[in-house]
């Protein structure tokens, strides 16, 4: 189901705070599961859209093409109703600016909704690199998901930054933390597993196992149990 006419549905009712996952999510993994639930808890959600990038212009080259990256994201969220999510930068051309989506959506959902923009903490720090940071900042709030043990001095530096950048916002209303155990996993970390032949289980949901299984994208000469292509 194409997710953006859910959030099309939630136009008629107000003073909803929705979340966006943003990421390329290839894959998506168990601590992106663990992220938005625990964000949807502390900010007192009520649904968490994600939204795979199409053309994120700040990543290099992805492995898996957004259509597969897209099906991957709807199998491991589909258990979950707080849980959606959206094709909008799949499908629409050109490079995937945050603040176009943003936009798209502030311009969907009913007036009074409040965005919340989850993402890692890194990329929280490149904000100010990102297509208007002072646009960005007045449509959402940016959740930054941080490990335990992450040097909170880092995003201190950039509190100063947007503040010297933007007029009339305060960064510290609209830039807040979100420490997660399970952020130890990361998608190039399975990547990385996949390619050389080593299991995944536990690490992504098992319906996503399954289809990078079958798929075959994320596999070098092996495939994702572990056994050479063709045997057994």
């Amino acid at each position: 189901m194409d997710r953006d006419g859910l959030i099309a549905g939630l136009a008629d009712r107000p003073s909803l705070r929705l979340g966006i996952m943003g990421g390329v999510f290839d894959p998506i993994h168990i601590a992106h599961l663990v992220t938005a639930e625990e964000a949807l808890l502390e900010f007192k959600l009520d649904q968490v859209v994600f939204m795979p990038a199409g053309d994120p212009p700040h990543k290099g080259r992805l492995t898996a093409p957004g259509d597969f990256r897209y099906l991957l994201v709807a199998a491991a969220t589909a258990s979950n109703p707080r849980f959606s999510v959206s094709r909008y930068e799949i499908d629409r051309s050109g490079a995937s600016y945050t603040v176009d989506t943003l936009e798209h959506l502030a311009g969907v959902v009913a007036p009074g909704t409040e965005l919340f923009f989850i993402t890692g903490a890194d990329a929280v720090l490149e904000i100010p690199t990102w297509k208007d940071p002072a646009r960005l900042l007045e449509l959402a709030t940016f959740v930054a998901a941080t490990r335990p043990g992450y040097d909170l001095s880092r995003l201190a530096g950039l509190l100063e930054r947007l503040r010297l950048a933007t007029v009339g916002l305060v960064p510290e209303t609209r830039v807040k933390t979100l420490q997660v155990p399970a952020l130890a996993i990361s998608s190039s970390m399975i990547r990385e597993r996949l390619a050389v032949g080593k299991p995944v289980r536990y690490l992504v949901p098992e319906p996503v196992a399954q289809l990078i299984e079958k798929s075959g994208l994320y596999a070098g000469e092996r495939s994702q149990s572990g056994r050479p292509r063709g045997s057994g």
